[in-house]
């Protein structure tokens, strides 16, 4: 589904009035080069200064001249670094890189995430040596009838406590018994899956998103099931749980309503992102979240085995046809859609399908992207990307550590 407002959004934020440096390599003087405006260096290094909404074409202008970028800065900023003076009069060392940052030079990271920092963010209020103890109120299956595996969603009683959270942070699990070596089980981190209000909207519950983990042993051939996410599974409503945390901050939300969210999932990585979801478009969260009504952009790409397993689909799909021009949603279902070259479709592919898009949202300030699920989808992501900077002169590993810098690249993988 077209999404107007992606294309458009520039326009009407203060961006498109603002200068950008790019310094840029591999141009020489020539017939090509002789009709621009700014000077070629003898170093091969040449600095342009650009407006926001000229970069895209500065972008394929530099890639047809065989030229690569290798730096991108907001003048703002040079002009804080360097006292006004031109950049190309300053020392050759290079200065911090960042992406679209209008910051003073003295913050590292943009304005929207440098407000989600300054917020009171809740780590380790419990301990694994005094734990809370919770109760289990409700334990719901996630996957329809056909699917694979077991995935339950389950929810918890924390009144009483003092656990407070945020949507993308952890909580800690420790199962009762003991392991192998006669010790007390560890806990085990599991993505919080409810807004920080719980999904009763009461503050009172904190919800997870459990997958039972199962396979089969590489010398015995004997099917072992996970411990914790067995335990968790199998809970009764009125179960006491011992409850940690909460932990993270690599995946909290910008607090910016106007943000461009893209978020890249596989199965139980749905947890954080159904967190956002609920906070960005459910009837109860947005009435009572008086300061955060969300009118940017969410696009989640999510991978699953079969249409069976697709979490929370009613969900989703209910919150994607009532803000159609906020929330775009795309499957890759691996054993029943097919790739390109006629193999299994996971969310790689849906990545290098939708890669300019992606790439374009990518270069807006604004845009936050999240990944969450197994780790061997991050290789695949990155090949989509690289492809498709390429095609515009820059390396996108470098482009990615920008990004990391600038807090708008999140990953959490196992």
């Amino acid at each position: 589904m077209d999404n107007p407002s992606a294309s458009s959004a520039t326009a009407n934020t203060g961006s498109g009035s603002r200068l950008f440096r790019f310094e840029v390599v591999g141009l020489r003087q020539s017939p090509a080069t002789d009709g621009m405006t700014y000077p070629i260096r003898n170093s091969g290094h040449t600095f342009i200064t650009v407006p926001y909404e000229r970069m895209s074409d500065t972008f394929q202008r530099i890639t047809r001249m065989g030229g690569k970028i290798v730096n991108i800065e907001p003048v703002d900023v040079l002009q804080s670094k360097n006292g006004n003076v031109p950049p190309e009069q300053k020392s050759t060392s290079k200065a911090s890189q960042t992406v679209h940052n209008s910051t003073p030079a003295t913050e590292s990271k943009p304005m929207t995430q440098a407000k989600a920092a300054a917020t009171d963010i809740p780590i380790n209020i419990y301990r694994p040596t005094a734990p809370f103890i919770g109760k289990c109120i409700s334990n719901e299956p996630l996957v329809k009838e056909g699917g694979i595996g077991i995935c339950q969603h389950i929810k918890f009683d924390i009144s009483g406590s003092n656990l407070r959270y945020l949507e993308g942070q952890s909580i800690g699990i420790i199962p009762p018994g003991l392991d192998k070596n006669g010790k007390p089980e560890k806990l085990r981190l599991y993505s919080i899956g409810s807004t920080r209000h719980g999904d009763d909207l009461d503050d009172k519950t904190v919800s997870l998103c459990v997958r039972q983990l199962e396979y089969k042993h590489p010398e015995t051939g004997e099917t072992v099931y996970g411990v914790c996410s067995t335990y968790l599974c199998n809970l009764k409503p009125g179960d006491e749980v011992k409850i940690t945390g909460p932990t993270g901050k690599e995946m909290l939300l910008p607090e910016d309503p106007d943000a461009k969210i893209i978020m890249m999932a596989t199965g139980t990585g749905i947890a954080p992102f159904r967190a956002y979801l609920w906070r960005m478009f459910k009837d109860g969260e947005r009435a009572i979240n008086h300061d955060y009504q969300f009118k940017g952009l969410a696009w989640l790409i999510f991978g699953v085995t079969t249409t069976s397993n697709i979490l929370y689909k009613e969900e989703l799909e209910e919150m994607q046809q009532k803000y159609p021009d906020n929330f775009r949603l795309t499957y890759a279902i691996s054993r029943e859609q097919k790739n390109p070259e006629g193999g299994r479709m996971y969310i790689q592919h849906r990545v290098a399908e939708h890669a300019k898009e992606l790439w374009n949202l990518l270069k807006e300030e604004k845009t936050h992207a999240y990944i969450c699920g197994l780790k061997g989808m991050e290789d695949g992501i990155d090949a989509a990307f690289s492809t498709v900077a390429a095609a515009e002169g820059i390396e996108w590993k470098e482009y990615q550590r920008q990004l990391k810098r600038a807090g708008r690249w999140h990953v959490e993988t196992y």
